[in-house]
C-alpha cells in the first residue's frame, strides 16, 4: 500500500522533500498537494529519481500517485537525466546584465549572448535564471523572443520564484517556468556541466 504524504498548504520545497524521504522508504506514495505548482515540483523531483506519476485533481487536493520504475501508471512525466557528471549542461544567468562595468555595455552584450546562443554547439540542456536574472524571462525583456526561440528548441528555462517575488514580477513571467530552489540545486547538482554567465 502506498504512503500518504499530506504536505496540503505547506511551502515548497517542503512537499518535494517530504516526498523524497517517504520515496526512501516506500516503493509508492501518494503525496497530496493543494496547488499546481507544488504538483509540478513533485512530479519533476520524482521523475528525476526514476518514478512515474499519476495525477489526480479532487476536491480536497491534487493526489500524485508516485511508484518506482517498473509500477505502470497512465500519465507520467520525463524521466531522469543520467548519474551525476553524465548530465546536460546546464547554463546560470545570475543577472540581467553581462560582465562588470558598464551596466549599459553589459545589456548590450546580454542581448548578443543570447541572440547568439540558439546558434551555436552544444546547447545547454537548462537555462536557470535568478537574482536580478530573472528580469529577462518576463515581460517587456530585451531577450524575451531569443529566449522563446531557445523553449522552441527543446531548452528547459527555469526562473527562481523566490527571486520573482522579490522583484514583484512572478505575474510578469513570459517564458520558461517558476522554479524552487529544491529543483534549482538539484538540477545544477545532476549537471554533466555548468557554466555561468
Amino acid at each position: 500500500m502506498a504512503k500518504i504524504v499530506d504536505a496540503r498548504g505547506l511551502p515548497c520545497p517542503q512537499p518535494v522533500i517530504m516526498t523524497r524521504n517517504a520515496l526512501q522508504e516506500c516503493a509508492a506514495v501518494t503525496t497530496q498537494v493543494a496547488h499546481e505548482p507544488s504538483q509540478q515540483h513533485v512530479a519533476r523531483m520524482a521523475a528525476r529519481s526514476g518514478c512515474t506519476v499519476q495525477a489526480e485533481k479532487l476536491d480536497d487536493g491534487i493526489y500524485l500517485h508516485i511508484a518506482r520504475e517498473g509500477t505502470p501508471l497512465e500519465h507520467t512525466v520525463p524521466q531522469p537525466v543520467g548519474a551525476a557528471g553524465e548530465g546536460p549542461l546546464v547554463l546560470t544567468i545570475p543577472d540581467e546584465s553581462m560582465g562588470r562595468g558598464e551596466p549599459e555595455l553589459g545589456q548590450i552584450l546580454v542581448r548578443g549572448f543570447f541572440h547568439t546562443l540558439g546558434e551555436i554547439e552544444p546547447l545547454p540542456g537548462t537555462i536557470i535564471f535568478f537574482n536580478s536574472g530573472v528580469r529577462l524571462v518576463v515581460e517587456g525583456s530585451p531577450v524575451l523572443e531569443d529566449l522563446l526561440s531557445l523553449c522552441d528548441k527543446g531548452i528547459e528555462i527555469l526562473a527562481c520564484g523566490t527571486c520573482l517575488d522579490y522583484f514583484g514580477l512572478k505575474e510578469r513571467i513570459a517564458v520558461g517556468e517558476v522554479s524552487n530552489m529544491y529543483t534549482i540545486a538539484e538540477t545544477l547538482l545532476r549537471a554533466g556541466r555548468v557554466v555561468s554567465l
